[in-house]
């Protein structure tokens, strides 16, 4: 069938046209009935149990864990523009040339920020060492350091109403965990915040609702004309034991030493892997996950598990022999914790075959136990999406959830294409999250097992059906 992608004002809505034996047929939301759907999607029952068995009681049960354990215990860490980050890219490709994948690279440009020494010490009103993890982007201070008197906030309110005292000081954020998306913003502008005002320096508290005296890093965003200040995240411990100290009246006083700086930006690649559709190769549906982490930890959990069932997911369909109308690429994108550096680029050069993709997918808040499939798409492509959904009932994540997310496919979503990603128990995830504790202890091999199941039903069904999702 051949595919054209108008808009007709008269309606104001998108009609897709399938031209099928001399047929005319519309697949928009409005015309695609779900009907039509469900005995199709529900043909794929058998196919679906088999994935499953394979991946959670089968020859492939715990394979996906394995491959992790074996690739960050190999690697370690991967930050954007390190050698490690290059050395992880090649045993990714090797691998999965040896598992029998079609995989290419496909070469860009990355942000290479290096983190080079760094300590803080409180010097008054006694002597404490802080643990600290500066901040991507950050500059570095002065090789002597930086010491001066602390100013100790909770908002961003709190700044602006005393900005008068910020001048020379370093700004301390206290700010209290909400959610993620919401306290995350002191991270990435808490430091221009702080230098509008004259201060120095910011310390954060790190973007956790649980400590053990661990800090976390993570990406900041200075604004243009704005001075930059050096940054870094402390423990939840520190910045509260400083705010109770400022509340006593009494002067804090922190020498900062970071030897923080930005080289040119590097080369890289991101990893694709493929198994070819026989009927409609120049269709894809694409699974994705991050190969790139922090410079902390095993970066197992953030994304090593979500790079990892996205490999996983075509070895199950190659091991069962199954081959999809269209073709399945899975891939590892590089410098996502950047801004979705890699995933940008791959968008500009793939985007002038927008119409061909028909779902994109991303894996990246945990491969914890998994508990519903995110949607983003049509009223027509969610009727179809809740019909798949259905296939996964032997691992009893039949539930279909609103807003499919994640930073490298949101270009595709905003461009109308269906996205979808993994929903897991996560309660436990910024925990973790771009500390030193992010490594293979957080990993269960049975939950990856089970998302690595519904990844690849998912894929591979959206694949085969006779059509590509309405949009």
């Amino acid at each position: 069938g051949r595919y054209l992608y108008n808009f007709f004002p008269a309606k104001l809505h998108l009609f897709i046209l399938k031209f099928k034996d001399n047929e005319l047929k519309c697949l928009c939301s409005f015309c695609f009935p779900a009907s039509d759907i469900a005995p199709e999607v529900a043909s794929y029952s058998d196919v679906a149990k088999q994935i499953i068995d394979l991946a959670v009681f089968g020859a492939a049960r715990n394979r996906s864990y394995r491959r992790l354990a074996d690739f960050t215990d190999t690697i370690g860490n991967r930050v954007s523009g390190s050698q490690n980050l290059e050395m992880a890219i090649k045993y990714m490709h090797k691998a999965m040339t040896q598992d029998g994948l079609d995989v290419h690279l496909e070469p860009v440009k990355i942000p290479h920020w290096v983190r080079g020494q760094e300590s803080a010490e409180m010097i008054l009103p006694r002597a404490k060492s802080l643990a600290i993890l500066g901040l991507g982007s950050s500059v570095g201070t002065p090789p002597e350091g930086i010491q001066a008197q602390v100013l100790v906030v909770q908002s961003f309110d709190e700044l602006k109403q005393r900005a008068s005292e910020a001048t020379g000081k370093i700004v301390v954020f206290n700010q209290p965990f909400v959610s993620y998306g919401e306290t995350v913003a002191y991270r990435a502008f808490g430091a221009s915040e702080a230098a509008k005002l004259g201060a120095v320096a910011t310390l954060i508290r790190s973007i956790t609702p649980f400590s053990i005296n661990s800090p976390h890093t993570g990406w900041q965003d200075y604004q243009d004309g704005v001075k930059h200040i050096p940054t870094a995240c402390i423990t939840v411990e520190d910045a509260e034991l400083m705010w109770r100290i400022a509340q006593r009246g009494q002067a804090i006083i922190v020498k900062l030493i970071m030897g923080a700086k930005t080289l040119p930006d590097a080369d890289s690649f991101n990893t694709v892997a493929e198994i070819r559709g026989w009927q409609h190769p120049e269709q894809v549906v694409l699974l994705s996950g991050h190969l790139d982490s922090w410079d902390v930890g095993q970066g197992a959990m953030d994304d090593g598990g979500g790079a990892m069932i996205s490999w996983e997911a075509l070895s199950l369909i190659k091991d069962l022999g199954l081959r999809p109308r269209r073709t399945l690429r899975t891939v590892l994108w590089t410098a996502e914790e950047q801004g979705g550096v890699g995933a940008q680029q791959y968008f500009n050069l793939h985007k002038v075959n927008l119409s061909n993709f028909d779902l994109v997918m991303e894996s990246d808040l945990g491969t914890f136990t998994p508990v519903a499939l995110q949607f983003t798409g049509s009223d027509a492509a969610w009727k179809v999406m809740e019909e798949v959904v259905k296939l996964l009932a032997p691992i009893n994540t039949t539930k279909l959830e609103m807003h499919g997310e994640g930073t490298d496919i949101s270009p595709w979503m905003q461009a109308g294409i269906p996205g979808a990603s993994l929903h897991v128990a996560d309660s436990r995830y910024f925990w973790f999250h771009h500390s030193e504790g992010d490594t293979m202890t957080v990993q269960n091999p049975r939950d990856m097992d089970l998302c690595s199941a519904l990844w690849a039903v998912v894929a591979y069904v959206v694949a085969d059906l006779e059509d590509m999702l309405p949009r």
